[in-house]
């Protein structure tokens, strides 16, 4: 009880101290509780919503997927006949069953032009209205549709775009483009995530989305009373045989939430990680306060063992102040995490998904994670603190004199900082010299790990060479004021390696990304010049193919010189090694393709690929099954028939566009490929007249006006919108990585703010002899920024060593451009300066404000 009292008066005596490092808890556990909470919210969204829409048993083609999805290589949804209907009907059991058709395969257009497809990354889904849908979705306004010319909309779609009863807009599907005006909109009863949904009445769906009537993609079934979901999923899978998928509604549940499981997976991993990077920031920050409160109490903690306290009894109380600060800070992480949740379902709710508050999850495991996760931290980072004060002896704390040096175990850390630092550089070099990129991926791992530790443990011993060069630089131009500053700065080196550590976390990773990242881009800009040889691609930035309608336009465009189709579909291959490989890629494009991309061939010529009943593979794949220029492979191509294809040419696997791709001709393809299933083009590129590329760019881009969802892009434009792909994504990441340097950056403040409160005689005595206060500002700034661009000029070196190593792995990949983004890292070198400078404000200014008797008179 008296170690508790003693921990709770010293806790609250230094309140202000532990603010910062309460803060660095909180912001800690609150990302970790806040991306819980919110993927939590997530997963409760998407569960209503597929229990909600399931029907008790579906029935639906073979070849459809387990979520409902209906997207195929054709463009149009798989069907059945409409007598399966009736068949369903008579099976025991059921009470109702319904045909409907829909497609997730299409574009709605308004009359502009433009696209009303969510740019969320959710579906887009045109269907014929039916009773399982009229279950979760209420119209609101106006009438369901009757008749070819009217469809329905839902709210959250006509309130994002402003459409109103009477708008008319276009579904474009792989049928053609079918014109309708809104007759009703529907409002859904549980949350629409985002998705646009369009509803026609049962034949006009038919027509527009599969081309004809007598068809369903689905057939909802509801079960009579006292009949279970797995009786009547037996019941009708009996009535109707083999032929067709039945599920159950949780089967169908279940399958939906798996598919979007795995994007829920990611981003919540992917939080929690910045999250622990941003705890691993922290546990600096709280190591630094509590070595420097025990190095400020060592009088007070002499006077303890004096008087009978034990070496656990010390402690114990700096542990149970460090357990205090956890469960302070961890409490409030875990109440800002619920409003981080609710901030992030807004700002998804901006972007087109919809998340309601009242699906708010707050799981009882979500407050224990945050608990446990603050308060271990917290007392494994004040541990050393603790374990140091113990070692005080009463005689030297009374004398003031601090714990004794220890020059033995000082020379312990650098031998371990520099082995650490050692391996994790050759671990690096083995990562480097790899043959394979998995195999180099985890010595690239183990590399970042041991250098990371190296360089944290050997912080202190690089502090006082590294921060004497920066004092040269950038503080000797400061006069006097920029020694004192350097010397305070050397004057505890552990305390600056400690602080700058938690900069350098963060900055490292920033670096290592930059890199990866502009290597990326200049290695496909690089890859671009040398083998694309057309003037233009078409394509859709989402991944559907292009409509034939949208093809024709590109095709009766004038002003170009030849236009190529390329087509992708999956086969079953048997190779001359006596293997079956199923569900193997194959692409098919025109003979002009050979052209359009200057595939590098270790054997024959690609174009001779595109003679019929020719393909091509690449060399690993032919080395991996025996295969020669002249070997025949059969492939069975899906939806189609079986062929016997001569390999003309073998590809280099060195490139980085279409690597491992195995051609053949489209023409090859139809041969074997009924019409009705061709795959749809997932790209077209087109080249024009010689001369003429402004013009036909411009006639490209009028063609396809009325077909929004296909960009038309030039070289540059293509190279642009790489740049901004992997631009949008490296700001997302230091976004995330905000976090930790927001938590370091208080680890600065912290650490000069006790710094000021331990020198206070000495300043005092500073401004007796003359100092004036806009000087001890000035000093007090200095050595905040001396100790930030130490952090830096560590972080950048080393994350710029592991994102050219990484780049070395993504070179076996056919990335093989290594590029420093030199502007980035000054920039973010200068910016360290800048972090430095706000970092120290309210220390400088409250050093400032010391009266200079009372500081003297300090004891």
């Amino acid at each position: 009880m008296t170690v508790l009292k003693t921990s709770l008066r010293n806790f609250l005596a230094h309140k202000g101290r532990m603010a910062l490092s309460a803060i660095a808890v909180l912001l800690s556990v609150a990302f970790v509780c806040g991306t819980l909470v919110f993927t939590d919210t997530m997963n409760t969204t998407f569960d209503k919503l597929f229990a909600a829409t399931s029907s008790d048993v579906t029935v639906s083609a073979k070849s459809a997927s387990d979520t409902g999805e209906t997207t195929s290589d054709n463009g149009r949804p798989p069907v059945m006949p409409a007598s399966v209907v009736a068949t369903v009907r008579g099976a025991d059991g059921v009470a109702r069953a319904e045909g409907t058709v829909f497609s997730t395969s299409v574009t709605v257009v308004d009359s502009q032009k433009d696209n009303l497809s969510p740019k969320s990354g959710a579906p887009t889904i045109v269907g014929s209205w039916n009773g399982n849908d009229a279950r979760t979705m209420k119209i609101t306004s106006g009438t369901a549709p009757h008749g070819s010319s009217q469809v329905m909309v839902d709210a959250d779609t006509a309130d994002k775009h402003h459409l109103k009863l009477g708008d008319e807009i276009d579904v474009i599907s792989a049928v053609g483009t079918h014109t309708a005006r809104i007759s009703g909109i529907a409002t859904f009863t549980v949350t629409n995530p985002g998705a646009a949904i369009f509803y026609l009445d049962t034949r006009t769906a038919q027509e527009t989305l599969v081309g004809r009537t007598g068809v369903y993609t689905n057939v909802n079934v509801t079960a009579a009373k006292g009949v279970t979901d797995p009786q009547l999923k037996r019941n009708v899978s009996a009535a109707i045989g083999g032929t067709y998928k039945v599920q159950t509604a949780k089967e169908t549940a279940d399958a939906n939430q798996k598919d979007v499981e795995g994007f829920l997976n990611v981003m919540k991993y992917a939080m929690l990680g910045f999250a622990g990077v941003a705890f691993l920031v922290g546990i600096f920050l709280i190591i630094n306060t509590f070595s420097m409160l025990v190095a400020q109490r060592t009088r007070e903690i002499g006077l303890m063992r004096a008087i009978g306290s034990s070496r656990k009894q010390v402690n114990r109380s700096v542990l149970t102040e460090a357990l205090l600060l956890g469960v302070t800070g961890s409490i409030l992480g875990v109440g800002a995490g619920v409003g981080i949740a609710v901030g992030l379902m807004k700002l998804m709710g901006q972007m087109g998904m919809h998340l309601s508050t009242d699906d708010l999850t707050v799981a009882w495991t979500t407050p224990v994670v945050g608990l446990v996760l603050g308060v271990v931290v917290t007392i494994l980072a004040a541990y050393l603190p603790a374990r140091r004060a113990g070692k005080i002896s009463p005689m030297a704390a009374l004398r003031d004199a601090g714990a004794p040096a220890d020059a033995r175990a000082g020379r312990i850390r650098a031998a371990v900082g520099l082995l650490l630092t050692a391996g994790g550089g050759f671990a690096l070099y083995l990562a480097s010299a790899a043959a394979k990129a998995t195999g180099g991926s985890l010595w690239l791992g183990l590399g970042v790990v041991l250098s990371l530790l190296g360089f944290v443990v050997v912080g202190p011993l690089l502090a006082g060479g590294v921060v004497r060069v920066l004092g040269t630089v950038v503080l000797r131009v400061f006069g006097p004021v920029g020694r004192m500053a350097e010397r305070n700065a050397l004057r505890n080196p552990r305390r600056t390696g400690a602080t700058g550590a938690a900069l350098m976390i963060g900055l490292a990773l920033v670096a290592c990304l930059s890199v990866v990242g502009s290597s990326m881009v200049a290695s496909a800009t690089d890859q671009l010049d040398k083998t694309v040889g057309t003037d233009f691609i078409i394509q859709n930035d989402g991944g559907q193919p292009l409509v034939p309608q949208a093809v024709k336009a590109v095709k009766d465009t004038p002003g170009l010189k030849r236009v190529t189709e390329y087509k992708s579909t999956t086969a079953d291959y048997t190779t001359p090694d006596g293997k079956t490989l199923k569900d193997t890629d194959i692409t098919a494009a025109d003979p002009t393709y050979a052209i359009d991309l200057r595939t590098k061939t270790v054997a024959g010529r690609l174009k001779d690929a595109y003679l019929p009943n020719s393909m091509s593979v690449h060399d690993k794949f032919a080395k991996a099954h025996d295969i020669h220029l002249g070997s025949k492979i059969k492939v069975a191509f899906k939806d189609g028939g079986t062929a016997e294809l001569t390999v003309r040419a073998i590809t280099s696997s060195d490139g980085l566009i279409d690597q491992g791709a195995k051609y053949t001709s489209i023409a090859t393809l139809a041969r074997y490929v009924p019409a009705d299933k061709m795959p749809l083009d997932e790209l077209v590129f087109a080249s024009a007249k010689d001369g003429q590329q402004d013009t036909a760019y411009k006639a490209l881009k009028s063609a396809l006006h009325d077909y929004p969802q296909y960009t038309v892009r030039d070289q540059t434009d293509y190279k642009q919108a790489l740049k901004d792909q992997i631009g949008q994504l490296l700001n997302m990441i230091y976004g995330l990585l905000a976090l930790a340097i927001i938590v370091a950056i208080l680890g600065v403040v912290n650490t000069l703010a006790l710094s000021v409160v331990e020198r206070t005689r000495e300043i005092g005595l500073m401004r007796a002899i003359g100092l004036s206060r806009r000087q001890l500002r000035r000093m007090i700034r200095l050595e905040s920024v001396v100790i930030a661009l130490f952090g830096a000029l560590l972080g950048l070196g080393l994350g710029m060593a592991w994102g050219a190593t990484a780049q070395q792995l993504l070179a076996l990949e056919g990335l093989k451009v290594l590029e420093i983004p030199w502007s980035t890292i000054v920039s973010v070198f200068i910016g360290s300066a800048f972090v430095g400078l706000f970092a120290a404000l309210v220390p400088a200014f409250r050093a400032g404000r010391m009266n200079v008797l009372n500081a003297i008179a300090t004891e």
